[in-house]
């Protein structure tokens, strides 16, 4: 069993900056992979960044260039910068890793 706990969320201005975070905890195998979805209200969760074992990263177009997303395996924590945020950035953001979720963290970009 692994528990995922992010953390990080708030609100922030148009054009500011976040960083979540994201740590595992539990019976961890490896260094399995991470990813952070979104869920905008009335709207379904997207997975929108992904990183692989072996550090490969996957990027939705609607965030690619702004967010960015790093491990720190050491302390079974993955990490997203949020930068130049934008209204639609707004949503529930959660982590999760194989069949392991996060209970989500609240972002709200206002413009």
């Amino acid at each position: 069993q692994v528990r995922l706990v992010e953390s990080g969320g708030g609100l922030v201005q148009a054009g500011g900056s976040l960083r979540l975070s994201c740590t595992a905890s539990g019976t961890i195998v490896g260094v399995p992979p991470m990813a952070w979805s979104r869920q905008a209200p009335g709207n379904a969760r997207d997975m929108i960044v992904t990183i692989s074992s072996d550090g490969t990263t996957y990027y939705a177009d609607s965030v690619k260039g702004r967010f960015t997303i790093a491990r720190d395996n050491a302390k079974n924590t993955a990490y997203l910068q949020m930068n130049s945020l934008k209204p639609e950035d707004t949503g529930v953001y959660y982590c999760s890793s194989q069949q392991y979720w996060g209970q989500g963290t609240q972002v709200t970009v206002s413009s």
